[in-house]
Formats: C-alpha cells, structure tokens, sequence
C-alpha cells in the first residue's frame, strides 16, 4: 500500500497535469487529500482529467502558456480566487524536441525548448513563490531529467534546458532556505508517456539501453517521490535533485 501524506487544508497547482507524470500526481495528491489546479495549454484534455479524478470543488482546470508569464500569472489570479492560496507547485510540464546534432539544431527549435522547460520553470516559480513566502510555508518540486546531468547525444537543447531548471532550483532553494519552504527537483530516467512522440525511435532505444533497471520508470514511481518532496515531512532538504534514474545517475 502506498505512503500517505496528510495534504489535507492545502492546494497544488501542477503543470502538464492533464496526463502523463502529471495527471499521475494529480491523482496522488488528490488522493491524500489536496485540492489540485491542473495547469495544462490543453485544458480540454486538462477538464477531462478532472472529470475523471474528482468533483469541482476539489480540481481546477486552467488554461496557461507557461511560456508567457502573463497567462502564469492569469492562471494564478484564476487559482486563488477558486482555492484561496497556493502551498505546493510541481512544475511538470515540459516538451523534448526533436534530436539532431547540435550543429544541426534548428535556432527555433533551441529557443522553443527553453521557453517550456527552463522559462517555464521561471514562470512559475516567479509567479507563486510570494504567495508561499506571505504564508511562510510552501514546497515546490520541479521535474528535471536524468538528460540534465549526462547530458543526451542528439538532445542537447532538452539536455542543456533540464541542466537549467537544476541550477535553478538549487538558486531558490537558498534564496527561499529562510522560510518553511522546500525547493527540490528530482531526475527521472524516461517515462512511457505522450513526450516520447517527439522522439526517434532510435533515441527511445538510446535512452532504454543507459537504464541499469532495463526498463522506463513508471509514472506513479515518479508521483511517488514528488509526494514526499511536497509534503511536510520533506521539511530540512532544500536545493538537493532526488534521483529516479534507475540507476543511471553517476553522481
């Protein structure tokens, strides 16, 4: 039977929470009590997800280019005037691109995945950390790659944007170390989900053969270390990368 953390009395908001990893944490905080806003481009598919897992008092889809700081700031106002705050952030949503030689790499393509995974990331944190230091309490939890440490061959762009989004966590972790607010990211090998049309099969094969586990990590393993990362016992870690490579990781 899984842990249970007690979310009870707090709110998360989760980026790319319409499926994948995501709707997989949408479902385990909902499950421990939460309210969730799913913050999702495709808030079709971000209302059926919440159709599925629960009522409306409990989930809130919201339409957001987290790109675009403005629409993470909408997404925000629209976030606190149905739940009233914001304790826990879980920035998940991010997109591969497509693998080519560095020297290759259309100059478009580089700055689109940055613009998601690492500004995204930005934006996020920018617009909700405030509301978690007025309250004194928060924790965000920001989904990086195993990529961001080793460095993929053919993936540079979505490699270099998670290398980012470590860095940055471990900046705000300090800078937020003053309050009871944790900031932490963790590292997972690759997940079966819809991120995996971006690649070449070739890549997918790459990706599976550096696995020590000799599989891909299943998303509720990933929601299952976010929900420690977010709750109240994770209550000293700060800035640290919790590692879900399946042994891939060297350091």
């Amino acid at each position: 039977m899984p842990t249970r953390y007690d979310f009870e009395g707090q709110v998360a908001v989760v980026t790319g929470g319409a499926q994948g990893i995501g709707r997989a944490v949408v479902e385990r905080l909902l499950t421990d009590g939460a309210r969730v806003a799913i913050w999702d481009l495709d808030v079709e598919l971000a209302a059926e997800t919440a159709a599925e897992l629960g009522g409306d008092s409990d989930i809130l889809p919201v339409k957001v280019d987290i790109g675009d700081y403005a629409s993470v700031e909408a997404a925000r106002d629209a976030t606190v005037a149905k739940f009233g705050q914001v304790d826990i952030l879980v920035n998940n949503a991010g997109i591969a691109g497509a693998n080519a030689k560095l020297w290759d790499y259309p100059v478009d393509e580089w700055n689109r995945i940055f613009r998601i995974n690492t500004a995204g990331t930005f934006h996020c944190c920018k617009a909700l950390a405030p509301l978690m230091v007025a309250r004194n309490y928060g924790r965000i939890a920001n989904v990086a790659s195993i990529a961001g440490k080793e460095g993929n061959p053919n993936a540079s762009a979505y490699s270099a944007s998670k290398a980012a989004v470590i860095a940055l966590t471990k900046s705000l972790g300090k800078e937020l170390a003053d309050y009871d607010i944790a900031v932490n990211c963790l590292t997972p090998a690759a997940a079966r989900t819809a991120i995996f049309s971006q690649m070449s099969e070739e890549h997918i094969a790459f990706m599976l053969s550096k696995i020590p586990r000799g599989r891909f990590v299943a998303v509720e393993e990933v929601a299952a270390t976010i929900a420690f990362m977010v709750s109240r016992e994770c209550s000293f870690t700060t800035g640290a990368v919790f590692d879900v490579s399946g042994g891939r990781a060297t350091y």
